[in-house]
């Protein structure tokens, strides 16, 4: 039977591809951080010596909001890089031929054509925010592509957008804005509140993906035959984008949260509060291309994720 790592089991996408692959029936390998940190070279290549895993998932990463980007822009270039580096070169050290690299939407120019399609990699400024994190996520889909020319092996890259779902981190100041929203919004429908204000003017469009939907295309892609994948890639441009090709504006997510956590009251606007990009659409025609499409709607993942947010956060009053 294949044995497949997944570095990054603990977090929301590695949760979301070891259930799915768990309920294949696939033989999987796991880590927590405990027991190995990926950023130490010897320990990585310790253990895929010992382990010799058939395939890898790499879904660990240093992830946070604007705030954490900003504050320790080293931790966030060294580790991700570390443990990319790491992880790649020494699967490949212990034979592994198939390595599937999770990344993030971030590695886009900040002023790019919407949708942004692959090939707009590498052809403009990164946002300063998260520079250090993008350059990373850049440098994880070079290493792939650079050992499969030089090496033959069949290491593949997938980009998701915002991510959201059973997993996810709802603190009140470093979660990511769906799950900000869900939390704001519960707790002001619990204390009877009659207004949320919610950050600038509400009018840029973003667009959410159901962390199951991207465990699927990551699975999906990693199935994929080898031909078909280099039919519908490039040896230098091999990255696919994961995505819904949709999106919503953030007044709009916040009226659909609203109503499915029960708030009643005003949603207000703070446009002396940052809007950020207007926009960030991803271009997913490569992976429809390949026959897949995201199927899990935005209302009824959030309906899911605050099921999932009542069940599972102390926060909530049941």
């Amino acid at each position: 039977m294949t044995r497949i790592y997944v570095a990054g089991h603990r977090g929301m996408v590695g949760g979301a591809i070891l259930r799915k692959l768990q309920a294949r029936g696939a033989e999987t390998i796991t880590r927590t951080h405990a027991e190995l940190d990926l950023t130490d070279q010897a320990a990585v290549r310790d253990f895929m010596q010992t382990e010799k895993p058939d395939v890898v998932v790499l879904a660990a990463a240093k992830v946070g909001g604007i705030h954490a980007n900003n504050t320790y822009p080293a931790d966030f270039i060294y580790e991700n890089l570390m443990i990319e580096c790491n992880v790649i070169h020494q699967a490949f050290a212990a034979g592994v031929t198939r390595l599937l690299q999770l990344g993030s939407s971030c590695i886009y120019p900040r002023a790019v054509p919407q949708p942004m399609r692959e090939d707009a990699l590498l052809t403009g400024v990164l946002e300063p925010t998260n520079e250090p994190y993008a350059i990373a996520k850049i440098a994880g889909i070079k290493l792939c592509e650079s050992y499969n020319r030089q090496h033959g092996t069949d290491y593949r890259s997938v980009m998701p957008t915002n991510l959201y779902g059973p997993g996810d981190n709802f603190h009140p100041e470093n979660s990511h804005v769906l799950p900000a929203l869900i939390r704001r919004f519960h707790e002001a429908a619990e204390a009877g509140q009659d207004e949320v204000t919610i950050w600038g003017t509400g009018t840029p469009r973003r667009e959410f993906l159901h962390v199951d939907d991207m465990a699927e295309a990551s699975l999906y892609v990693l199935d994929l035959p080898k031909d078909v994948y280099d039919a519908n890639t490039e040896p230098m441009l091999s990255h696919i984008n994961v995505g819904t090709g949709t999106d919503v504006s953030i007044l709009e997510l916040a009226r659909m949260v609203a109503g499915v956590t029960g708030f009643r009251g005003r949603i207000a606007t703070d446009p002396t509060k940052p809007d950020g990009t207007m926009r960030k659409l991803m271009d997913v025609t490569r992976l429809a291309d390949m026959g897949w499409r995201a199927r899990i709607a935005l209302q009824d993942g959030i309906e899911e994720t605050y099921r999932w947010f009542l069940a599972n956060t102390a926060t909530a009053r049941l």
